[in-house]
């Protein structure tokens, strides 16, 4: 086929259809998503139908975008009074986790560099840049299985994984960039220790200040912009994500964390437009990872990973049953109140995913001697993570008694209010018929739409309501209707499990 930019969107078109069909049905059997689209990267490349993509450098910045998104978004997502009980065991696992992980996993590849002497025999800084590049959960399979299952988790557990998902990447990048310096400078990497820790430790606060100052900014930008077309906000808001990434790289610091901050600091603010810039950020970040997958996918080359398949399955199990668990329960010793279950749970849930092979670019693209077996090693070990790991997880929540059933809070048919109302949404089932106007209500509620048998009627003071019609409330905003939310949600929740058991 002549590449033309026609046959480009004919195929490209033609390959999202299939990955998007295929995740169905790999959703059906407990394959995480991701992972289908994963597949048919492979399955495009040159080992499979033929397309040929062996630019790293593009693949690189194809993540890098990628990841800025993801991040921003699961910030967004990311509710501060969830996070708040968790934030000390949540930076702990974000920070010294990952160190852990990469110093246990280094030392075990070094060691074991000697029995495969023949594949992987490497000097101690390759061992740990390769750990290093693999050190941290991916924040895209984490937010994607997490969100995607119809279950809950106990003990405050699923704000605690997608925290340490969203903010470990930081850390495992510029461990990734500190090994590359030291591998490359050689005999003057140990004078130079002191500036690579100071460098370290000026990337993390720069990309928190400028993460947090950066979000207050931009919020206050939304809200007095005043825009007459309404749909340029969710474009607006793609442009400030790009500027927050690329100016606190500009300025030394991590712009992977900062676009996560800002992403906390914006979602918990009120701002103009926030639903839709939400509902906008949700699809853009589907779209992302799928390009993003896909192109990881045919980057690769099956039949090189054939030479590494054995060793990087003896580590990729490594990291699965010994590293990540053994750095798990170090780093939650202090924490008291995080019990035993919940430990083997959050051991688990360590994926490998876009993350690590992105971070595996890095030392291709920089010309570091064993890139591509690097890069080799690291993509099969997250395969090996995304199928041991991610098609187990509901299992695992069941079996450690730590699932609960999802709640998604009460319906409402679809109808969203602008938060400026200041107004709550709640559904209400009808328990004893009567007229609408001789219907017990909170004071300050009105009904807006009655559900009858999946019909719709907008309600008059003359409508009869009848048993088991639904009833989409709206109240003035207050911390008595707040109150009164939650006791709802909970006696409807504890309604549902008892009609279960019955």
């Amino acid at each position: 086929m002549i590449i033309t930019p026609e046959n480009v969107l004919l195929v490209g078109s033609i390959i999202w259809f299939i990955s998007i069909v295929l995740s169905k049905t790999g959703y059906r059997f407990g394959v995480p998503v991701l992972l289908v689209f994963l597949l048919v990267g492979m399955l495009l490349g040159t080992d499979g139908i033929g397309i040929r993509f062996d630019n790293y450098k593009y693949a690189q910045i194809i993540g890098m975008v990628a990841l800025t998104i993801i991040l921003f978004s699961g910030g967004m997502d990311t509710k501060f009074s969830d996070i708040k009980p968790i934030l000390g065991a949540g930076v702990m696992l974000s920070t010294v986790g990952v160190l852990l992980t990469t110093v246990f996993t280094g030392f075990f590849i070094y060691g074991i560099s000697h029995a495969f002497s023949h594949v992987i025999q490497i000097p101690l800084t390759l061992a740990l840049l390769l750990a290093a590049t693999m050190s941290s959960t991916d924040s895209a399979s984490v937010f994607n299985i997490l969100r995607s299952q119809k279950m809950g988790l106990r003990n405050r557990l699923q704000p605690l994984l997608e925290f340490e998902s969203g903010s470990n990447d930081p850390m495992a990048y510029m461990l990734t960039i500190v090994m590359i310096q030291i591998i490359q400078g050689g005999e003057t990497a140990d004078l130079e220790v002191w500036r690579i820790i100071v460098n370290f430790f000026l990337q993390f606060g720069f990309g928190l200040i400028f993460g947090f100052v950066l979000g207050k900014v931009f919020v206050w930008v939304i809200n007095k912009l005043d825009l007459p077309n309404k749909t340029l906000y969710p474009i607006l808001m793609l442009s400030f994500i790009f500027f927050i990434f690329s100016f606190t790289n500009l300025l030394k610091g991590n712009g992977y964390l900062a676009v996560y901050v800002a992403g906390i600091v914006m979602g918990n603010s009120k701002m103009t437009e926030s639903k839709s810039i939400s509902s906008f950020l949700d699809g853009v970040t589907w779209l992302v990872q799928i390009v993003m997958f896909l192109v990881l996918g045919l980057l690769v080359n099956p039949n090189e990973m054939f030479k590494i398949a054995l060793p990087a399955l003896i580590v990729g199990l490594f990291v699965i049953f010994i590293g990540r668990p053994l750095s798990v329960w170090l780093c939650l010793l202090p924490f008291k109140g995080i019990f035993k279950r919940s430990k083997v749970f959050i051991s688990w849930v360590g994926l490998r995913g876009a993350a690590p092979i992105i971070f595996a670019t890095y030392p291709m693209v920089e010309g570091v001697e064993g890139g591509e077996f690097i890069f080799n090693m690291v993509f099969f070990i997250t395969l090996t993570s995304l199928i041991i790991q991610g098609t187990t997880i509901p299992k695992v929540a069941n079996w450690l008694r730590l699932s609960t059933e999802k709640d998604d809070g009460p319906e409402n048919f679809g109808v969203d209010i602008p938060e400026e109302l200041n107004t709550i949404l709640q559904q209400q089932v009808v328990k004893d018929e009567a007229y609408l106007k001789d219907y017990p209500l909170p004071e300050g509620t009105l009904v807006m739409i009655v559900e009858r048998r999946n019909k719709y009627i907008v309600p008059n003071g003359k409508l009869f309501l009848k048993k088991g019609d639904k009833l989409l409330l709206i109240s003035a905003k207050n911390e008595e209707t707040e109150e009164a939310q939650k006791t709802f949600t909970f006696l409807d929740r504890i309604s549902k499990i008892r009609s279960k058991r019955n």
